[in-house]
């Protein structure tokens, strides 16, 4: 994606079956867990780049000791931040007293993060403030091992204010109104009337509040917990929490719209937001890593022991195709067949846009996502015509200038100094062809990209989408709510305005206005503009959108078809974005209010 858009976040969960001890004798570190934790957070960098967070918990602790730890950091280099302070630590008693180093058992009892169960996460914020303060994980604390709660996510809820409203009912006063806190809330208040429960029920058969404690913690039922607290949510995601007393879970929405993974052997219980990242830290062959089913939850009891149990009736199966065509890391195998895939389905449609021209013609792409695409397009046009073809890598993205102290026309002037391109490469009688996994609003492109791409002066560049146009918000993790920042709704509106027929743009609006306070049967209204026109008109339109003012260079976008994505990536079907077919009540209010928002000039409000 040439332009920047907000990721979904990324989650790791760890739980270590044996004795620190045991993996200082098989792998010669007392600390695999954090270098497991270091390694399955780094690998997942691209899901988060505003901050970091990770905790662990140690089991069986007395009183008096610290079982409880958490770091946060904020920024790209967090990460880093968090897994270079805990190391310091360790490196002053290697050079202090480096035969401690080996102890485990020392270690656990003096040294913060040396227990059995970590949860780490990588924000990149789509709902609140980006502080430290908004980092995940978050905790709830009680002096009662059993209440305390450590939650992390990856995760956009469409109805926060009645699960917000739902917690001042029961007469709680919740500090903020985010998301997270909102749900960790909600656990928390089942988490403390289960507690309750089972306190109850063993103080009335004699036994001692210590033993009532222990049975508590063997006892305590997560599944029921889940259950309760989830039954309201309506959005995507993937929510995970430990409790003190060192249980723990991943919860994956029912519509399995957040992806998750996970992996179980006698040594660990692993899981996180990508497939290849367990694959890569525990060194797994393909199919050891299980995929998560949509609307379970990965319990593992404080004892080690773990289930996969159903906590919502899974729906419609409908992961995000974004996540294969952007987000995730290109490293997994069927990522890697999807994209070329993608690729491969606008080969045609391109050679009839070059007349077969392929002697005359630069194939490239721009950013790095989208290479997979290219050579997917790039094989198949090969194949199709049996001649060789040019292929170049024209442009570069440079280290990423800080523009915040500029004017408007400086900020632009160094946005474009941040890409650079390869001279002497295209001559003037070449077609430039551009494969783009995405083009969402077009504003790089017209600023920056364009700009440079015409230094090259080609005799025309052709923009080619893997990804369909983006006509519609997302709710469920991408941070997509407002229909000004779509350049395909803005080419629309522009040509119904150009030949007329804005009546049709009001009518829509009185539509969902009437709609506003319906909460069970929404209905898409915008749908009716864009059946006014063709993708194809609505690309040359688009094309002219983004092309900079007085450029002397035809400029022409392809974009994939909603039938090539399907084909291409079939088991991701979650399409909303495209097609505005949202699997949650909740997606279709938010569409109805982006619209409303959008007509009455709201365009700074988000449409939750």
């Amino acid at each position: 994606m040439s332009e920047t858009i907000k990721h979904e976040c990324g989650i790791a969960f760890l739980r270590l079956r044996k004795p620190l001890t045991y993996y200082q004798k098989k792998y010669g570190s007392s600390l695999y867990g954090i270098e497991k934790m270091n390694l399955l957070m780094q690998k997942q960098i691209n899901r988060g780049q505003d901050g970091a967070g990770l905790a662990n918990i140690k089991l069986n602790s007395s009183p008096g000791e610290r079982y409880i730890s958490r770091k946060r950091a904020l920024g790209k280099s967090g990460v880093d931040e968090i897994f270079n302070s805990l190391l310091k630590q360790f490196e002053q008693l290697r050079h202090s007293q480096p035969t401690l180093l080996s102890d485990a058992n020392y270690l656990r009892k003096n040294h913060s993060f040396t227990g059995e169960l970590f949860l780490g996460h990588l924000r990149y914020a789509t709902y609140g403030k980006n502080s430290k303060e908004a980092c995940h994980p978050f905790l709830r604390q009680n002096n009662w091992k059993n209440r305390n709660l450590i939650l992390a996510g990856n995760f956009n809820l469409t109805n926060v204010d009645e699960l917000f409203n739902y917690l001042v009912e029961l007469g709680q006063d919740p500090k903020e109104k985010a998301d997270t806190i909102t749900v960790m809330e909600k656990i928390g208040h089942f988490l403390d009337l289960e507690n309750q429960k089972l306190f109850d029920n063993y103080k009335v058969k004699g036994y001692s509040n210590q033993e009532i404690t222990r049975l508590i913690s063997k006892n305590l039922d997560l599944t029921s917990i889940l259950k309760k607290s989830s039954e309201k949510w309506d959005g995507g995601y993937v929510m995970s929490g430990l409790v003190g007393n060192g249980d723990g879970f991943v919860l994956r929405d029912p519509n399995g719209i957040r992806p998750c993974y996970y992996y179980a052997d006698d040594e660990i219980v692993v899981a996180a937001s990508e497939r290849p990242v367990i694959q890569t830290a525990f060194n797994l062959k393909d199919g050891a890593v299980r995929e998560l089913k949509p609307g379970h939850a990965l319990i593992v009891k404080n004892d080690g022991s773990y289930t996969e149990e159903e906590i919502l009736t899974p729906r419609e199966y409908k992961p995000c195709s974004f996540e294969r065509i952007y987000f995730s890391r290109g490293n997994d195998f069927e990522i890697q067949n999807e994209r070329k895939q993608l690729g491969r389905e606008l080969a045609q449609r391109v050679l009839n846009e070059l007349d077969n021209d392929v002697e005359n013609t630069v194939f490239t792409y721009i950013p790095n996502t989208a290479e997979l695409a290219f050579h997917g397009l790039a094989e198949e046009v090969r194949l199709i015509t049996q001649k060789q073809i040019r292929a170049e890598k024209i442009i570069l993205k440079e280290v990423t200038q800080r523009t915040f102290i500029t004017e408007n026309t400086e900020r632009d002037d160094l946005i474009t100094q941040g890409y650079d391109i390869t001279y002497g490469i295209v001559k003037p009688t070449d077609t430039l062809v551009v494969v783009d996994d995405s083009i969402v609003r077009g504003t790089t492109l017209k600023k920056s990209i364009l700009k440079i791409l015409g230094r090259l002066s080609p005799k025309k560049i052709l923009f080619v989408s893997s990804a369909p146009q983006v006509r519609y918000p997302d709710c469920y993790g991408i941070y997509m709510t407002k229909m000004s920042e779509f350049i395909a709704f803005n080419a629309l509106i522009a040509k119904l305005k150009e030949e007329g027929k804005a009546v049709l743009i009001k009518s829509v609006y009185i539509d969902c206005k009437a709609q506003e306070k319906n909460n069970f049967q929404y209905k898409n209204y915008l749908l009716e503009l864009y059946k006014q026109y063709s993708y194809e008109e609505l690309s040359e339109q688009i094309a002219n959108h983004i092309t900079p003012l007085n450029y002397s260079i035809p400029i022409k976008t392809i974009y994939q078809t909603v039938e090539g994505l399907h084909k291409s990536c079939s088991k991701n079907l979650g399409d909303w974005y495209f097609t505005g077919n949202y699997p949650t009540n909740g997606g279709w209010k938010v569409l109805n209010t982006a619209f409303i928002n959008w007509y009455e000039g709201n365009i700074d409000s988000n449409s939750y």
